[in-house]
């Protein structure tokens, strides 16, 4: 009986709350128990959503070292190539990795593709990307060895996202739109009831996803003062809410040919900038900084310092912050970035874990035991969009996801968020500036 299957609230309408929404509506008898809450409207304008998941363009691949998000990323590039909910969204124009000057992540790369049964990356030298009038100039002797994976791309991330939250609200999902303004308890305090949103609405469940990445912190502070939980076991310890700061360059159209013509692949220099290159639709060409990061730390009611989107306008970027990530840029990239200046900029939130590793699990505290999390893409999972739900369903429904994948994603001890680790470019932990967003800012103080 479908009156028997629990109904499922998702907080979040990103990465993990869509791909959450997609697969629950193909095992549930009756979708219509699902209800995903998004905070923007689907007829918003880019800039007005301001979400890892939704943006102009992301990064696919399958080069991990590590062979779990390997192994995922191979399962998710055949829905990107061939499933309807997301077909047409992925451009497949191979990506180089030129390495740091002693760095190993493609060798480690191509180990891990060799132990899967082939490795279908050649070699780059440094040399070659001159060819490309966005890398012209390059200073090659600053770097390491390179090599190109073709199977490798970007895909339009608002589309793909909007494109695969259709197919689950098509099938019977409900879409509430609104802004969480709180978690609610139940009235004996044993578990969590619902939410309240900022325009009044109450929404109620038997369990609750929550799928807001680099806002969950903020959501989680108030109930877990409310239950006095203490501060080495809240959430603030699995994520940090971090920000990356990306330039954006708008091509017309015969740029973006000359572009095309070339057959310019997604390329990461150095662990400096990843550049992705445009198509005609978006006409974009999109440039991240790498080296820095940005957290904005705020104090709650309770003295607790914790880490949260700033309310600043995400495409607001600070001057001085701007100056310095384009010195990084024009430093990867000396003739394209010296006459050019980016036509908007845009700091882009994650949640991060220790170990760059999904939090995917209960809540371990017993009175949000019907609270399920499904955070930390840690900037490297959007390309999980297509499979991500499907593991999370599992958490929902008590089954497990195999030794390797639970160990990963469950609540970490302190001993074990000890052990920092990475996953985006390798198993080394990331090497960069990370900074206070206060730093560049003329007002300092912060409050939640």
């Amino acid at each position: 009986m479908s009156d028997n299957e629990p109904t499922v609230l998702i907080l979040g309408a990103g990465t993990f709350g869509a791909s959450t929404a997609y697969h629950l509506s193909r095992q549930y008898k009756d979708p219509s128990r699902i209800t995903i809450i998004d905070r923007w409207n689907t007829n918003a304008s880019l800039g007005q959503k301001q979400a890892a998941a939704i943006d102009t363009n992301r990064i696919i691949r399958t080069d991990y070292e590590s062979h779990l998000y390997c192994n995922l990323a191979n399962e998710a590039i055949h829905f990107w190539f061939w499933s309807i909910a997301v077909q047409g969204h992925f451009h497949k124009t191979g990506w180089v990795v030129l390495d740091k000057k002693d760095g190993g992540f493609g060798d480690a790369i191509r180990k891990t593709f060799c132990e899967r049964g082939g490795d279908y990356t050649h070699d780059l030298p440094a040399e070659e990307l001159d060819k490309y009038s966005v890398t012209k100039g390059i200073k090659s002797e600053r770097y390491g060895k390179g090599y190109f994976n073709r199977e490798a791309g970007w895909c339009d991330a608002e589309r793909a996202t909007q494109s695969f939250t259709k197919v689950a609200l098509e099938s019977g999902v409900k879409r509430v739109t609104g802004d969480v303004q709180e978690l609610l308890l139940s009235a004996d305090k044993s578990r969590l009831a619902g939410v309240k949103l900022r325009d009044g609405q109450v929404l109620r469940a038997d369990k609750i996803v929550l799928a807001a990445g680099a806002w969950t912190s903020s959501l989680m502070s108030p109930i877990e003062d409310a239950l006095k939980i203490q501060e080495q076991d809240c959430i603030e310890r699995q994520i940090t809410a971090v920000g990356r700061v990306s330039a954006y360059y708008t091509l017309n159209e015969q740029e973006t040919q000359s572009m095309i013509d070339e057959e310019v692949p997604v390329i990461v220099i150095g662990g400096e900038v990843d550049i992705i290159p445009p198509s005609q639709p978006n006409r974009t060409l999109k440039i991240n900084d790498l080296k820095t990061e940005i957290v904005n730390r705020v104090t709650t009611p309770s003295g607790h310092t914790i880490t949260v989107p700033s309310r600043r306008n995400q495409n607001d970027v600070p001057e001085r912050l701007k100056r310095e990530s384009s010195q990084i840029m024009h430093n990867a990239m000396p003739e394209w970035t010296r006459s050019r200046q980016p036509d908007r900029w845009r700091i882009c939130y994650d949640a991060v874990t220790p170990t760059e590793d999904w939090l995917m699990c209960q809540h371990p505290h017993k009175q949000l035991a019907n609270l399920y999390l499904a955070v930390g893409g840690s900037f490297h999972s959007y390309k999980f969009l297509p499979v991500a739900g499907n593991y999370m369903c599992n958490v929902l429904l008590g089954k497990s996801n195999g030794q390797e994948k639970d160990t990963a994603w469950k609540w970490k001890s302190a001993e074990e968020l000890q052990c920092r680790k990475g996953k985006e470019f390798g198993e080394s932990p990331r090497n960069c500036d990370k900074k206070d967003l206060s730093e560049y800012e003329e007002v300092v103080a912060s409050k939640l």
